[in-house]
Formats: C-alpha cells, structure tokens, sequence
C-alpha cells in the first residue's frame, strides 16, 4: 500500500530526533551532520534502524541542512548532490519495505530579499539541487520543515514540484507567542499553503507540547480534510555534566499522543530529545 493509502486507513509514526540522537554517538557541536553519511554511515544506517525498530512507519534522511545554500555556509557546497544522496540512499536501505522514507528539507539559514540578500529563483534552484538528490536516492515523499517563512516554505514547495511527482508534506515551527520566528501564524500558514501542491501540513519541533499542540488545533479547525503531521519536541533541554537533556519522558509523550491524535494528527512523531525510547511509546499508544 502507498504512503497516501496508508494515511487513509491508519495513523502512521514517524521517527524522532536526529541531531540529538547523533551527538550522543559522537557528533561533534557545530559539526555538519551531513558529512556523516560518507563518513559515519553505519552510524546513520544504526540511527534509522534504531527508530524502525521502535515501531517508525515513516525515517526521515538525514539531511536538514543539505541544501545548497546551508551548505556553502558550510564551506561544502560541492557536495550537495553527493551528501543527499548518500542521506536518502542509507534510509532506503534501512527502511527497505518496512517503512517510508521522508526526504527531509530543512530552512537554508538565510532570508529571501527584500528582508534578505537572496532572491526567490536562488533560493528554489538551491532546494532543487537537494531535492533532486533526495529524489534519486529513493524517497517515498518530501517533507519541508521546521520552516518559518512563508517565502521560504513556497520557494521549497516549488523546488519539489519541480523536481518530482512525490508527496509533499510541510511543517512549521511555532513559539510561545503563536508564531514563527518570522510573525506566521498556524492560520496564514493554512491560509496560503493549503492544499496547494502539499499533500500535508503541520507543525514541528517549537519549545513545548502545549504550544506545537495548539498550533495543531488551529490548523484543524481552519479547514476540515486537512492531514496533519506532527514532530514535537521533548520538552526543554537542559545542561547536565555537559550534555542536553530534555524534559519530556517517553510517558509524557505516550499522554500527549492521545492529545494530538484527537486533533487530527494522522503522522506523529517527535523533533529535538526525543529517542527510540519516546516513539516506542507512541507506538504502545497508537498499535
């Protein structure tokens, strides 16, 4: 059964954190996980198969800063077609038939003018490179996340339709206020994306449950048919012997899961300190 099909009959999981998850294997700060898949792929192919065997229907690649523009801020820009589709390749071979495979887009770091110095064609002809990559790796779908720009969602939602025939699936980032770090809000993000060319839309990572929930809530009752995705954090970090842990236990996420689920969620997973451990009992919840 395809991912669409999938998604109307059953909700499906989606893995949790990847940067987190790779700093404790290792992964230096400031260091460009990217480069990982050439030169830490075991780490990566162990990474997503951790996650399938909590219970993942859906991995994303590891490739939130693979696109051309992050990249060239990282002094690899060179590199951008052969670190994405190492990224998708390694999550199509962990994944084989048992889940699908998100190639994953995140935001490039900089403004589209006139707040920024880039202009829109440059902005969508960087995420075409990624997404071309991701696309001949063997992804199932594109998910656009942690976005919160509206030009910036549009210029990689164009990206992808250029580039493939694929699910798009888009998710925003929401603080305490109610917005992006942009001023967007849940409602202008339905508004003026959805349904578009987007087979999805939602909300990912943001400070707290509470707040990415609410988000949520908004964008259901904005219009009804929307499918929603989810990928919240684990709560709050704090530092403790030099290491980031997060506030929220694998329990608080299982009580939250019901939560999203009654708004509408049909993909939940987790972002930022979420582990196997939490999907495990997202997993016991949804079945």
């Amino acid at each position: 059964m395809g991912l669409l099909e999938s998604l109307q009959s059953r909700i499906l999981i989606a893995d949790g954190a990847t940067g987190s998850q790779l700093q404790k294997a290792g992964l230096s700060a400031g260091y460009p996980p990217e480069l990982w898949n050439i030169e830490q792929s075991e780490v990566i192919f162990q990474h997503h198969m951790s996650y399938l065997d909590a219970g993942s229907d859906i991995i994303l690649t590891n490739s939130f800063g693979g696109s051309d523009i992050k990249l060239t801020s990282e002094g690899i820009s060179a590199r951008t077609e052969e670190l994405n589709l190492a990224a998708a390749r390694i999550a199509r071979k962990a994944a084989g038939n048992r889940c699908f495979v998100f190639g994953d887009v995140g935001p490039s770091g900089k403004l589209i003018a006139p707040l920024g110095n880039l202009s829109e064609n440059e902005v969508i002809s960087s995420f075409r490179r990624q997404i071309r990559a991701l696309v001949d790796g063997g992804v199932d779908a594109i998910l656009i996340e942690t976005m919160s720009a509206l030009e910036e969602a549009l210029a990689a939602i164009t990206a992808a339709r250029l580039e493939t025939t694929l699910p798009i699936f888009v998710t925003f980032s929401f603080d305490t206020r109610g917005r992006t770090m942009m001023g967007v809000k849940p409602d202008q993000v339905v508004h003026d994306l959805w349904p578009g060319s987007i087979q999805g839309i939602g909300a990912n990572c943001g400070r707290t449950l509470d707040e990415t929930l609410t988000a949520i809530q908004i964008m259901k009752n904005m219009q009804d048919g929307i499918l929603l995705m989810a990928k919240p954090n684990a709560g709050l970090p704090s530092l403790e012997n030099n290491q980031s842990v997060y506030d929220v236990s694998p329990e608080i996420m299982a009580e939250y899961t019901h939560r999203f689920l009654e708004a509408g969620v049909r993909i939940f997973g987790g972002c930022c300190g979420s582990t196997p451990a939490h999907i495990r009992a997202i997993k016991n919840v949804i079945g």
